[in-house]
This record gives structure tokens, C-alpha cells and sequence, in this order.
């Protein structure tokens, strides 16, 4: 089938069953639930985006599979020019939609599969390779949004997964039988689970032989039975309740995460992609990673738009003139440019694997995600700095719509007197939800967690970097003996 657009995306959604709870409820209609929907509209953007000619050449390609024009997130990286391309694509949609759209990990997941399971049939005569290969057609002709599904619980830090007072703590095989295998575990902090038709789980650590019953990886619907949601809470989640929508910040988009639980979930062989193969669980996961942290380009794109949103508040201040503001304002530039060349600095240095995908350059890569588990924090705290005190203190939409506080709101909150107070609550609002409301878990909590904590991308600097060499040339400029 043609690619889909946005309005094609949203029915493909209500056809799914998915099972869903939030606030203690099933929510009986995903696609129209007021907190939900905004995140929905965020995922429908890459599939309407793509259809404009402006973006075609960043949203779209080719099909190394079918030679067929495809959405961009459903493909496997050809040369470094496509890993380029996806670091533009995710800067460019987070600068139009203000938000996580939810796609990359799915896409990412896609990719580190088209290597692992190479290497692993390379090693033990397997078809897995030929598996996801069948499978990744049927996600591109369909143009499906899917949830790669990495992280879980882990119980007991100091205890391996075969330790575990629980072994669920893991997502592991509880029963291979002829025609599959039974799952059970969950996997937390799922962004966009919801808006996904389908579901592709990957161990969430390297493994030992005695963990092989943990190192599993597959792909299912993502209404198949015995998966269940439960929805996360988000700060000034309930302000899409209420009547108005000045409140909701961001007025368009928005994003959301779930735990993902598998009660005793049937996996078709065709579907599995990995079973016991514990010594390619690390591979996996750090191949994984690594293009996910890349793909932290979309946070460049947020930051364009809370860079955008703090020029405006300081010229409804009255303050955009101040020397201090304007320096402030190039710090946030600076620090959201450096963001975007580690992201590209990682694409451009990549290379191609045995498989024909084309991976990133590991250790830049790791390098870009540490970066944005600190910059956007500083950014935030910049824009807070030149909003002012109001950005917290700002009473809601229907005091200003009252008719007995109204015109004191107006009247009071006003600053420059060319600008509407209303605007200028508009544009508090906007800095409020990426900084501190729903949309803070995307741009910063996400900025720290996402892709794995800080210090898992310290270690893998610590691995990928030549410090003998480093070492080498120090000793040789300074007259050191090379065998000292």
C-alpha cells in the first residue's frame, strides 16, 4: 500500500484493540482520549510530513528491500548519507512539533536487528536474518509505527536476571513449543506504546549462559493477546481536561510513556529473532543504543522551538534590549548547536557492517547523548531565567475568562503594551510545558534517561576510545621510551 498520511495513520488506530488502562480505568477510545490524543497527533506528523514536497528528501526514501518510496522511519541505513538525513529528520520534526514523535526508537530498534540477527545466522546457521528481513517488508509496506520496547524493570540491581526473586523482573521465554514461544515481563518507560501497531522487544542488557532464557528478542501486534498498558503520569496531564487551552501549553502535540506488561504472551517462530542466543544480547543492546543516541537530534529540534518561544517572552517583557537577555539567548543557541553536531558528527563518522546496514560511530555517538543529558537542562534553565517569576504564578485560562477576575488578570499581566496579555500567557504557557510541564518528559527527563543513564554512555566512552594511542604520541613527543 502507498504511503499513509495522517488521517489514514489515525483510522489504522482505531482498528487496533488495544488494552489500555489509565487512572484506574480501560480506556475504552485511545485514538480520541483528550490526554492521549495530543500525542497521537504528534505521531500522525510523520506520516502528513512526509507527503509535503519540502520535506520529501528528509522523511522519505527508497526500500533497499522493494526499491519502493518509503517512510523514511521504516527504513535500514544505506550509506551515511541516510544516518545524516535522520539526524536533520529528527531535528526537523522536534522543531515542528515541540515534542517527542515517538518513531525513532522503533526505527532504531529495526536497524540494530538487521545486524544482530546477520552476525548471529553468520555464527550458528540460523534464519534469523531472513525472519526480520520478511518482517521488516510487511512494516514497510504497511507503513507501520513501531515500539521498540527495551527497557526492563530489572528488579534487584546487584542481581543478575536468572537471580531475580521474580523472574519477570526480565522479559523472558517461559515455554518454547512447536510453533513459538511464551513470554512473560514488562517493559517500562515505553514512549508512544499506544500509537504504535506493532511491538519490537529487545533484551535490555548483555547476558551470560545462565541467562540465556532472558536473551529474546521479537516483534507482535501491539493489541495481541495478553499485552497490556498502563499509562504513565505526566506533569499537568489533566489540563487537557479542562475547557480551555491556553493551560495546555503546547496546543497541537504532546507525548506519553507506558509499562508494558506480558502476561504469558505467544510469540510465532516467524516473529522471533532472537531465542537464547545470550552472547549477541550485548551486541544488540549496545548497536541499539548507539543509534538511539544519535537520534537524540530531535532535541535540537525542541530546543528550537524553547529558544524561539524565549525570544518572544523577552520582547513581550519588555527586556529582548537588555545585554544580559541577548548574551543568555546566544548561550542557548550555542548549546543547542552543539547538541545538533554531535548528532550529525556521529552520523557522518559511520560505517558500514557486515550485514550492509550502516551503524554510527559508536563512540561519537555516546558522546552526543552525553552531551544531552546536560545542555537541554541548561537551556530550560535559561528560558526560566528570562520568563520570569509569572511562568509559575500565572493564573489559569478561566480566571482570565472570568467576568468577575478577568480584567484584573488583564490588566495586571500585561507588560508591553503592543502585546495582548493574552499572548503573552499563550507564550508562558508554551515555556512551562516544555520546561517543567508534559512536555518536560521529552525534552529533559528523557534528555537523562533516554538511551540508557549518563554513566552507561561514560562507559562506552571509556571502551571506544584509543587512550594507547593517545598515550603513545605523548610519550613519543615528550622523549619517553616507547617500552617504558
Amino acid at each position: 500500500m502507498p504511503m499513509m498520511n495522517a488521517k489514514q495513520y489515525e483510522e489504522s488506530l482505531r482498528r487496533l484493540n488495544l488494552k489500555v488502562y489509565m487512572f484506574g480505568k480501560r480506556v475504552d477510545n485511545v485514538v480520541d482520549d483528550p490526554i492521549i490524543r495530543p500525542s497521537m497527533n504528534a505521531v500522525a506528523a510523520t506520516y502528513e510530513f512526509a507527503h509535503y514536497p519540502e520535506y520529501e528528501d528528509l522523511m522519505t526514501t527508497t526500500s533497499h528491500i522493494t526499491g519502493k518510496k518509503i517512510n523514511r522511519f521504516t527504513s535500514i541505513h544505506q550509506s551515511t548519507e541516510d544516518l545524516v538525513k535522520k539526524s536533520k529528520m529528527g531535528r526537523l520534526l522536534g522543531s515542528l512539533t515541540g515534542c517527542c514523535f515517538q518513531r525513532c526508537v522503533g526505527m532504531d530498534a529495526m536497524n540494530a536487528l538487521s545486524m544482530t540477527t546477520y552476525d548471529i545466522d553468520q555464527k550458528y546457521g540460523t534464519e534469523y536474518n531472513k525472519r526480520f528481513l520478511k518482517y521488516l517488508e510487511y512494516v514497510q509496506e504497511n507503513d507501520l509505527t513501531c515500539d521498540g520496547a527495551m527497557t526492563d524493570p530489572k528488579g534487584d540491581r546487584s542481581k543478575a536476571p536468572h537471580q531475580q526473586d521474580d523472574l519477570d523482573m526480565f522479559m523472558h521465554i517461559v515455554e518454547e513449543r512447536p510453533d513459538g514461544i511464551v513470554v512473560a515481563g514488562a517493559k517500562c518507560h515505553q514512549t508512544g506504546a499506544v500509537n504504535s501497531h506493532e511491538i519490537i522487544l529487545m533484551p535490555t542488557i548483555s547476558m551470560r549462559e545462565e541467562d540465556k532464557d532472558f536473551a529474546v528478542s521479537f516483534a507482535l501486534p501491539s493489541d495481541a493477546e495478553g499485552i497490556t498498558y498502563i499509562m504513565g503520569r505526566q506533569s499537568c496531564d489533566t489540563r487537557k481536561l479542562e475547557k480551555g487551552m491556553i493551560d495546555r501549553g503546547n496546543q497541537i502535540y504532546g507525548g506519553h510513556e507506558a509499562l508494558v506488561v506480558f502476561d504469558n504472551v505467544f510469540v510465532p517462530w516467524d516473529r522471533v529473532f532472537m531465542c537464547r542466543e545470550w552472547d549477541f544480547a550485548g551486541q544488540l543492546v549496545e548497536q541499539f543504543a548507539s543509534y538511539h543516541r544519535q537520534s537524540y537530534a530531535c532535541k535540537a529540534g525542541v530546543g528550537d522551538v524553547l529558544i524561539g518561544a524565549t525570544q518572544i517572552i523577552a520582547e513581550y517583557n519588555g527586556a529582548n534590549k537588555a545585554s544580559h537577555v541577548k548574551d543568555k539567548i546566544i548561550e542557548m543557541n550555542h548549546l543547542n548547536e552543539t547538541l545538533f553536531c554531535g548528532s550529525i558528527a556521529c552520523a557522518s563518522q559511520g560505517h558500514k557492517e557486515p550485514s550492509g546496514t550502516y551503524l554510527v560511530n559508536t563512540l561519537l555517538a555516546n558522546v552526543c547523548k552525553q552531551n544531552v543529558t546536560r545542555f537541554p537542562y541548561e537551556i530550560a534553565r535559561l528560558a526560566q531565567d528570562i520568563a520570569g517569576g509569572l511562568l509559575v504564578t500565572l493564573p489559569s485560562e478561566e480566571d482570565f475568562r472570568s467576568p468577575q477576575v478577568g480584567k484584573w488578570i488583564e490588566k495586571y499581566y500585561r507588560a508591553n503594551a503592543d502585546v495582548p496579555t493574552e499572548n503573552r500567557m499563550r507564550i508562558l504557557r508554551l515555556i512551562e510545558n516544555i520546561t517543567m510541564g508534559s512536555a518536560a518528559v521529552g525534552y529533559l527527563t528523557e534528555s537523562m534517561h533516554g538511551a540508557g543513564s549518563p554513566q552507561a554512555q561514560r562507559i562506552m566512552i571509556a571502551r571506544q576510545v584509543n587512550m594507547k594511542a593517545k598515550m603513545k604520541v605523548a610519550r613519543k613527543l615528550s622523549g619517553i621510551p616507547e617500552d617504558e
